[in-house]
């Protein structure tokens, strides 16, 4: 059953919107496919152009936090255009030859090699944007963080000298699924405070990962553990279907075997599916 429910200024790092009784939907139909995987979770989605937010699990979605993995990379890349850290989206690293794995196990093909940051932002490399965050150094990494409010709402000191470059996956930094949400909104628009050509382009292009005459689907995928040692996902981003976009964010969490590719693309693909979109039915 749909419930309609009041909600205060969301996203306290970008002030996404103002929600009202009117605009607020409680998806409770979701819940079957986060049953059906064996985790829990909340997915919210926003229509920009409405002004509607559709959300399961509302709670999660506003209060809870969790580390927030590769959808980092977001910001790091961002951080790192900016700075000049990365010259630009073709500028390449050599491989280290440390044979890296995925959180499954699986020996990590795409990281194993030399890579530009674009095919390191495609193949969500860990060990580039480490050394990207290394290169940009704790003090400008704090001030930017600092400055856009990120992770604020988790009250843990988040960067030291030792875990510059893990604090995205060690629990260190924490957000909500609503500061993620509002992320990918502003970048979508421009509104981050970056250099819009230069640096959000670049970046909004990289998320891109399916576009045809029907749609344009976008997003960061997030995958790590939590102190307990749950697998922790993310999916940020947005679906575009005749110029207007929508933007959604899904937080996921299950037992440390979970399969979280998998996992993850079924759930956008059937929540999406069922909202009438990628089916040029928008």
């Amino acid at each position: 059953m749909k419930q309609f429910l009041g909600l205060a200024v969301l996203s306290v790092m970008v002030g996404m919107y103002s929600c009202t009784p009117n605009n607020v939907t409680i998806e409770n139909s979701w819940e079957k496919y986060f049953d059906s995987s064996k985790v829990t979770g909340t997915f919210g989605l926003y229509d920009n152009g409405q002004g509607k937010f559709f959300v399961y699990n509302l709670s999660r979605f506003k209060d809870s936090t969790y580390l927030p993995g590769s959808t980092f990379k977001i910001l790091n890349s961002l951080i790192g255009l900016e700075k000049g850290t990365i010259s630009n989206k073709k500028m390449a690293l050599p491989w280290d030859k440390v044979v890296r794995k995925y959180p499954n196990g699986d020996t990590a093909t795409g990281w194993n090699k030399d890579l530009t940051m674009e095919e390191a932002f495609k193949a969500s490399a860990v060990p580039y944007f480490q050394e990207i965050a290394r290169r940009i150094g704790r003090d400008t990494m704090q001030r930017w963080l600092d400055s856009l409010g990120y992770g604020s709402r988790y009250k843990k000191s988040a960067i030291t000298a030792a875990n510059l470059d893990t604090f995205w996956l060690d629990n260190s930094v924490k957000v909500t699924a609503d500061e993620q949400l509002g992320l990918v909104k502003k970048l979508y628009f421009g509104q981050l405070p970056f250099h819009k050509k230069t640096t959000q382009e670049v970046v909004k292009d990289l998320l891109i990962q399916e576009n045809n005459a029907n749609y344009t689907l976008a997003y960061k995928t997030g995958w790590a553990f939590n102190e307990s040692g749950k697998a922790i996902g993310w999916l940020v981003g947005w679906v575009e279907e005749n110029r207007h976009p929508y933007f959604f964010a899904m937080n996921v969490e299950g037992p440390a075997n979970t399969n979280m590719t998998q996992v993850r693309e079924y759930l956008l693909k059937s929540i999406l599916k069922q909202m009438g979109f990628l089916e040029g039915k928008k």
